[in-house]
């Protein structure tokens, strides 16, 4: 009896041990898990793009279509030129994903990456933009009525109030217009207006209260801007 009781004061002695190591070990370790972090972590650095593999990829996938250095000469495919960088990688990446509907630029976006978008921006707006001329002069009153001052009575708002009256546009948020072909420009209105494009509500909204021939002169008008 005196053995086992030997035996179970010792074991006991070993728990109490055991025991009182870890609470030891695992207060500094609670110590240090509660105390403020002294170093806060450094911002990523932003990565420049990279203009001579923008100029690669873009020979490569988009000038085609859009010209060697931006200015499509077709009408039906936008003049890139000059054109925001932000609001022409938020299109690629747009289309990439489905929310802007277009199974050509679908299948040309896919094979980029959010890199190659970025490069291809840069490099294209830095291309300088050719003048548009305006050709409906019969349009041209309204299209300028309705581009610099709306039309109140159906609550239209002045398309210069988000693209700036000489058609620059904000860069990162409303893309320039100035020189833009009108073919495309009617597309892109109708596109809205009809519920095709669905990536910008604003537009949409804007565009639903405007009829074929507003959309017609908006879009030559436009074109002549500079």
């Amino acid at each position: 009896m005196k053995l086992i009781a030997h035996l179970l004061i010792a074991a006991t002695a070993a728990v109490s041990s055991s025991f009182a190591f870890a609470s030891d070990a695992a207060a500094p370790a609670a110590a240090n898990a509660s105390a403020p972090a002294t170093h806060a972590a450094a911002p990523a650095a932003k990565v420049k793009p990279d203009l001579a593999k923008g100029e690669a990829t873009f020979a490569a996938v988009c000038a085609a279509c859009h010209g060697a250095d931006g200015n499509s000469g077709t009408p039906a495919y936008p003049k890139l030129a000059q054109q925001h960088p932000e609001y022409l990688v938020k299109q690629l990446q747009e289309f990439k994903s489905d929310k802007r509907a277009s199974p050509i630029m679908k299948g040309f976006a896919s094979v980029l990456s959010d890199e190659d978008m970025k490069n291809v921006a840069y490099w294209v707006a830095a291309k300088k933009a050719k003048p548009g001329t305006a050709t409906e002069k019969s349009l041209v009153l309204l299209g300028e009525k309705i581009y610099r001052g709306g039309i109140a009575d159906r609550q239209i708002a002045a398309c210069a109030g988000c693209h700036s009256p000489n058609g620059a546009g904000i860069p990162a948020q409303f893309p320039r217009l100035s020189g833009q072909h009108a073919d495309y420009a009617v597309a892109q209105l109708t596109a809205f207006r009809d519920g095709v494009r669905k990536n910008s509500l604003q537009m949409s909204q804007v565009a639903a209260k405007l009829n074929d021939r507003e959309i017609k002169a908006v879009a030559d008008y436009v074109a002549g801007l500079r």
